[in-house]
């Protein structure tokens, strides 16, 4: 076992603490991966508060970059030094989802308890996420990793695990939008500004951004929304379907309030549907009126981490990146040390970021 220095979570709502921990070497069919940077997912804050329940201690954190330095047995296609994106996506490959082409569902469990983490007493250490990579290496299944070229930029490379594919998916995968079609976006975050270069790149005619915040509905403009529309403004649904001449063909909601699922269906046209992709905390209900969805066609659909299959869909979007047609730099709001977490997770928490990231080397 190697010591490594993480960032735990001994108690939901508190600061997490950064201490050594022991980390097993990989196993069969697993790698373990020095990490270069993590980003801040608002899941990790979201599971750190106890929202979803969960094991402790933890260490959470699932959207990292780094480079191979261990194999275990039965490895293929991955060698030392290689460059990786490493995801919370485990697929066994053979379940029936895996084999359906559905790995984000995958359904053999994933034991986060017995392995590889330990506290350097001995004691259980959950790999939440089945990553944990609020720490300084990670040591997960070769399927959750993607080679990546040895020259991109590690804190972009980090972004893509989570926010770039579940935006962008839920957009190309899941609402399967076809250019010249409209689409509304709830929540200019992270997660909403790649579904709305999702859809600028699968050419949606009118992307409309809603949130509670005139800054971030700029920053959508930047990332490709034509239109812009407060979610504080009386029925703002009807300013969208103005902005579209009608409503949409498809509503992706990327922030885990109520309110906003509540209202999305309104947004729709007929045979729109809405894709939901923000989660809210446990428990919570939201409510529409089903004879109208029933009426005209329209439809709600669960998209978890963008319905993507990683070894195919990562590769398509670093390539757009490095042509320049995918945003990634400019989403890192902050880039903080492993020390510097709790700040880096308040800040993120204010909502004014976009992406915090947090480096190693």
């Amino acid at each position: 076992m190697k010591t490594i220095k993480a960032a735990v979570c001994h108690a939901f709502g508190e600061p997490l603490v950064v201490e050594e921990i022991h980390l097993a070497d990989p196993q069969m069919g697993e790698i373990e991966v020095t990490l270069s940077a993590v980003a801040i997912c608002h899941s990790d804050i979201t599971y750190a508060s106890g929202a979803w329940g969960g094991t402790l201690p933890a260490v959470y954190g699932h959207e990292a970059a780094g480079r191979v330095t261990a194999l275990g047995p039965g490895v293929n296609g991955l060698a030392l030094g290689d460059a990786v994106i490493v995801t919370l996506i485990r697929a066994c490959g053979s379940c029936p989802s895996c084999a359906g082409g559905k790995p984000t569902l995958c359904e053999t469990p994933v034991d986060g308890d017995s392995h590889p983490l330990k506290t350097t007493q001995g004691g259980n250490l959950h790999q939440a996420m089945a990553t944990g990579a609020f720490a300084e290496k990670v040591v997960v299944s070769h399927r959750q990793a993607v080679k990546i070229g040895p020259d991109m930029s590690m804190e972009a490379a980090s972004l893509v695990a989570c926010g770039v594919i579940t935006g962008v998916g839920a957009v190309v995968n899941a609402a399967q939008l076809r250019a010249g079609q409209d689409v509304v976006v709830i929540g200019a975050g992270g997660v909403g500004l790649n579904a709305i270069q999702g859809a600028r790149i699968a050419g949606a005619r009118r992307i409309v951004a809603v949130d509670m915040s005139e800054e971030k509905l700029a920053i959508a403009r930047e990332f490709g929304a034509t239109d812009g529309v407060l979610a504080t403004d009386k029925k703002p649904w009807i300013a969208a379907q103005r902005a579209m001449g009608k409503g949409a063909d498809a509503v992706i909601v990327t922030v885990g309030a109520i309110p906003a699922y509540d209202d999305a269906p309104r947004y729709l046209g007929s045979g729109g549907k809405v894709i939901m992709v923000g989660m809210p905390h446990s428990g919570a209900k939201s409510t529409y009126e089903p004879v109208i969805l029933a009426a005209i066609g329209q439809g709600m659909q669960g998209s978890k981490m963008g319905d993507v299959v990683i070894q195919r869909d990562i590769p398509w979007m670093v390539d757009l990146y490095e042509q320049g047609r995918l945003k990634l730099d400019e989403l890192i709001s902050g880039r903080w040390t492993l020390d510097q977490i709790n700040e880096a997770i308040e800040d993120t928490k204010t909502g004014s970021a976009k992406r915090n990231v947090i480096l190693f080397d």
